[in-house]
């Protein structure tokens, strides 16, 4: 018996056959202990799906929320580049709303409270939800308040009536992560207070789509945005995009900003449209574009292996360091 086409898990369309397939390949962040080296590892699916109604480029889920990140082994605080851009968000953020001390700012994957603390220390009262306890805990030892939960609807209430409401609701490098999109979303705007800002990041499926970034595909990004489709989904949930700026972070980043739909504030800035514009012109909800970026990602395989073949025959060696997550696609689905 054949499996059940996948839907898309934004507005639950039917998805056609995959437009990038890279094989099979482990989880990115499941770091072997030595006593784990004997055991067979499992491997995954590593496919991408197009969204023919709302744009939305995603993979099938094949493990769970508590699988991934109930226990993380990234740590914001570890890359001082982050450190410095959080601190200049904190400072722009700060001036866009005419924050002052004793507003509200929370985090939603809030990490080891890289970001809050530089709210913190302009008199903020901040809170961090975090779902990996382990990395919550280092945030409280570092004296950020922080709640270990997986954000949703149900626990948005919860805190809207234990902690209020912030005026800054931010959600950083996390709305990839999330297989039940819309109870992530939903939960976003039943948090964020009447004239707040939403503030979200997140790597840009237009910078993947034209510098080939295949290895920013694996198993823990379950959607690659754009801005078409984060103001589709947004918009499902009474969330306007007012503005967007593009980052260099994670190879190609934008940072949305979102308010209530009937807020009075809630106009877009012209640099929406101009880069839904661009969007469109770059063929990003055209099936035709991902098979196009598929037969780049293969050559730039064939290149590699080839490269490698080459060393090994001329008696070199090829060394490679560091433990990047993006590593994992491309040693997998290379072979190498």
């Amino acid at each position: 018996m054949s499996n059940p086409a996948p839907v898309c898990r934004r507005c639950r369309a039917n998805l056609s056959a995959p437009v990038i397939d890279l094989g099979a390949t482990p989880l990115a962040n499941a770091y072997l202990d030595s006593e784990d080296l004997a055991k067979v590892e499992p491997y995954y699916p590593l496919r991408a799906y197009l969204c023919d109604e709302c744009q939305l480029v995603q993979l099938e889920a094949v493990a769970s929320p508590e699988s991934i990140f109930g226990h993380y082994a990234f740590f914001s605080s570890y890359s001082k580049t982050l450190l410095q851009h959080s601190e200049q968000f904190a400072e722009a953020a700060s001036t866009r709303l005419g924050l002052k001390p004793g507003d509200r700012g929370m985090e939603v994957a809030s990490n080891d409270g890289y970001l809050l603390q530089f709210f913190q220390r302009r008199g903020l009262k901040v809170l961090g939800i975090e779902p990996a306890r382990n990395v919550a805990a280092a945030a409280i030892e570092r004296g950020v308040p922080t709640v270990s939960r997986f954000f949703g609807t149900e626990v948005a209430r919860a805190l809207k009536a234990e902690r209020g409401q912030p005026r800054l609701l931010v959600a950083n490098n996390v709305v990839a992560h999330v297989p039940d999109l819309n109870d992530f979303l939903g939960g976003l705007k039943v948090l964020l207070a009447p004239g707040g800002m939403l503030s979200l990041e997140f790597h840009h499926l237009l910078c993947l789509v034209e510098q080939a970034q295949f290895d920013n595909i694996y198993h823990e990004h379950f959607q690659y945005f754009s801005l078409t489709s984060a103001s589709h989904a947004l918009a499902a949930h009474g969330l306007t995009v007012v503005d967007v700026e593009e980052l260099p972070t994670q190879g190609g980043s934008i940072r949305v900003y979102a308010r209530h739909a009937d807020d009075p504030d809630a106009v877009a800035s012209p640099q929406v449209a101009v880069l839904r514009e661009r969007e469109a012109k770059a063929g990003l909800g055209d099936p035709a574009t991902y098979h196009a970026l598929a037969a780049r990602v293969l050559a730039i395989k064939l290149a590699l292996l080839e490269f490698l073949v080459t060393a090994k025959k001329a008696g070199k060696s090829v060394v490679c360091f560091g433990a990047a997550a993006k590593g994992n696609t491309l040693l997998n689905y290379c072979g190498v």
